[in-house]
């Protein structure tokens, strides 16, 4: 029979009495040995020749412990782990594995000197639903993976953030301990997102928010982009009305996949699965005594470690007003988070990005701690992985807001806002990180009416490429920069490697109404084929205001440059590129109508001068006088002119187009609609 592993738990109170109970089941088993016990406070009802003492080295040399489980606050994780690994203990460390990156990679380092095991308690990946998803996706049955998305919503009472001194903090006495939604209580969410994903983060997002008066997140997202091109969002909560179980959705071209790995439940095709899961502790014996793999070691969670970073060194938390909360003697409430959570994780979105009030501007001045942080692809053989880098605020201008812009101005961060009279209408996203497959493009999103309400869809699951209001052509000079597959005469959409970029290179002008930008167009291969100048100025109007958008390209080809839609590849009425904007929701309250026509059948195709897309809380008029418009309404709803809606549209010299779009609250009826587009237009 082999000899049971000698084990010592650091921190027997809270959730150290979960493997105060596992310790007791498995020495029953024979598996273990509990030896001792370390806390700073008393732990009654030890069981019989069980060490306690409050010095975790001292009682691993007396007791000789050969495996120590690790549950004491998070900001002393990265020490006692250093310390009993060099006393000479396998560990089995809880999450977060440290309360910043630099103590991850001196647990690392500790954990190469020693050539002991690390074990980290992500109890979810030790579920056998993760590799399980994995090969659903490896055996193609869900097609290519176009993202992956998380959510949970649990909720917690007042009492939650009293229980111990560290609860619901960022720091104490100055030491990090990042104890936020993201980073402790729904980590599992990102650790198991990304072992999903199998690739190794690249950037990372995140907005950061607080409904309790503490200092770290209770509601947060996030947004990370793997070196695959995968991308993964995560929105959870602390808030919600009750426990709602966490899941992530692998959203594919021609399926999805469910997990919810509270429960080990894998969703597929109509049927469900659930699967077994193991113990970490029995691994790590298993380890110890025959060197089993270890489930979960410290290098597996790198990754999480990189979106805990990001957290850390995020802005704080953005204050929820009470006003968007149920606010009760024993906890407060989010009205409709478990929703939104959900909406997050259908449609890859951060919260900013969904319209959620709460997250707006037009709530409260300060905008939300969303960050974007470049991070190393791999750790070295050895010595220190450098620290995330380049924290850069969501928004953050490159000119004063005072006063215009001359010269080659650029801008410090990945966005611009559009102000009108002080009310901040929408973001222009310059530097976007996204796959290559979406056409990697600056685009506008979200844009909001003066009241508030968004109008814009950022990679909705339909169709991911589709990215608020942007300039997109399914085919120019033979590059695809709309973004998703291309159509191929006789054959139909494929994936075919051809997808162009554009690139902002700088501001010429740039001011809170507006900017003068130039752009460069490279096609597949990165070489530059068009440059082009943009102008995009927001104008105030009566009760409303417009967007207007101009742009001009130059071809640099020194040869004629096609201008190709899917309709002049033989896909009947499939005319758009261009000018476009996707629109929110669903369709089922959307109308579209010009100064004759209503309908879709009706106006796709026409060449009114204004066109309008109406529901209950908006109305969007376009004007322009140029190109048949595309419309869909049925399908999803998004609009722009049709730059080849029959035939090629070929560019010798300079193409330039104007598309003016007045924005306003409310459904619109014809006569003010026809009387806005006129306005706008002069």
């Amino acid at each position: 029979m082999t000899e049971p592993v000698r084990v010592v738990l650091a921190g027997a109170h809270g959730h150290g009495w979960w493997h105060m109970e596992n310790l007791r089941r498995l020495s029953a088993a024979g598996t273990v040995e509990l030896a001792g016990v370390c806390d700073v406070r008393p732990v009654e009802g030890l069981p019989d020749g069980v060490t306690f003492s409050g010095d975790l080295v001292e009682l691993i040399g007396r007791t000789g412990a050969e495996a120590a489980i690790l549950c004491t606050p998070i900001h002393t994780h990265a020490d006692l782990a250093v310390r009993a690994l060099r006393a000479g203990a396998h560990l089995l460390l809880e999450k977060p594995p440290a309360a910043a990156y630099d103590g991850y990679e001196r647990i690392a380092a500790a954990v190469r000197e020693t050539g002991l095991a690390c074990q980290v308690g992500f109890q979810s990946l030790g579920s056998e639903a993760v590799p399980a998803v994995r090969k659903l996706v490896r055996d193609g049955a869900i097609g290519r993976v176009t993202g992956i998305g998380a959510a949970g919503a649990w909720a917690r009472p007042h009492s939650y953030y009293s229980r111990v001194p560290w609860a619901g903090k960022r720091r104490v006495d100055g030491v990090d301990v990042v104890d936020g939604v993201l980073t402790n209580p729904l980590a599992h969410a990102v650790a198991t997102a990304i072992a999903v994903s199998g690739a190794e983060v690249e950037s990372v997002e995140v907005e950061l928010y607080r409904a309790n008066a503490i200092e770290a997140d209770d509601t947060s997202s996030a947004r990370l982009r793997m070196d695959d091109g995968t991308t993964i969002t995560v929105a959870v909560s602390l808030c919600a009305d009750r426990r709602h179980e966490p899941y992530l959705i692998v959203h594919g071209e021609t399926g999805r996949i469910r997990l919810t790995y509270t429960e080990d439940r894998v969703e597929f095709g109509g049927a469900s699965a659930t699967h077994p899961r193991a113990d970490l502790l029995e691994n790590l014996v298993a380890h110890i005594r025959g060197g089993a793999d270890l489930l979960v070691p410290l290098e597996r969670t790198a990754g999480f470690m990189r979106v805990l970073e990001a957290v850390r060194l995020a802005p704080e938390p953005r204050v929820i007003p009470d006003a968007f909360q149920e606010v009760g003697a024993e906890q407060r409430v989010l009205p409709g988070i478990a929703g939104i959570t959900a909406a997050s994780a259908e449609r890859m979105a951060l919260y900013s990005e969904l319209g959620v009030p709460w997250a707006l501007d037009a709530v409260a001045p300060p905008v939300p701690a969303s960050v974007s942080v470049p991070v190393p692809v791999s750790a070295p053989a050895s010595g220190p992985v450098p620290a995330p880098a380049a924290i850069v605020p969501a928004g953050a201008a490159a000119t004063p807001a005072s006063g215009p812009a001359t010269g080659s101005a650029d801008t410090a961060g990945s966005a611009v806002g559009l102000d009108v009279g002080g009310v901040r209408v929408a973001e222009y996203v310059i530097r976007p990180r996204l796959p290559v497959t979406s056409s990697p493009r600056p685009y506008l999103h979200p844009v909001r009416t003066l009241s508030g309400t968004v109008v814009t869809e950022f990679a909705p699951a339909d169709h991911v490429h589709h990215l608020g209001v942007s300039v997109a052509v399914s085919d120019l000079g033979g590059g695809n920069f709309w973004g998703g597959r291309t159509y191929v005469r006789d054959r139909g959409p494929a994936w075919l490697g051809d997808h162009g970029s554009q690139h902002h290179l700088a501001f010429l002008r740039h001011d809170p109404a507006g900017f003068t930008e130039t752009l460069s167009w490279r096609g597949p291969g990165g070489t530059e084929i068009a440059r082009e100048e943009r102008e995009v100025r927001a104008v105030e109007l009566d009760g409303c205001w417009a967007l207007d958008f101009s742009f001009t390209l130059t071809n640099l080809t020194g040869a004629p440059l096609a201008v190709r839609s899917s309709a002049t590849k033989g896909r009947a009425g499939a005319g758009y590129g261009g000018f476009f904007w996707r629109a929110p929701g669903r369709t089922a309250d959307r109308e579209v109508f010009t100064e004759d026509a209503e309908g879709e059948e009706r106006v796709h195709g026409s060449t009114a001068p204004w066109l309008a897309l109406a529901s209950p809380g908006w109305t969007l008029v376009f004007a322009q006088r140029s190109d048949p418009w595309f419309v869909r309404t049925a399908e999803y709803p998004g609009v722009g002119p049709a730059l080849a809606w029959e035939k090629p549209l070929v560019i010798e010299e300079v193409l330039a187009r104007r598309v003016v779009t007045v924005v306003a609250d409310g459904r619109l009826g014809r006569v003010t609609a026809a009387a806005l587009a006129e306005k706008a237009m002069t």
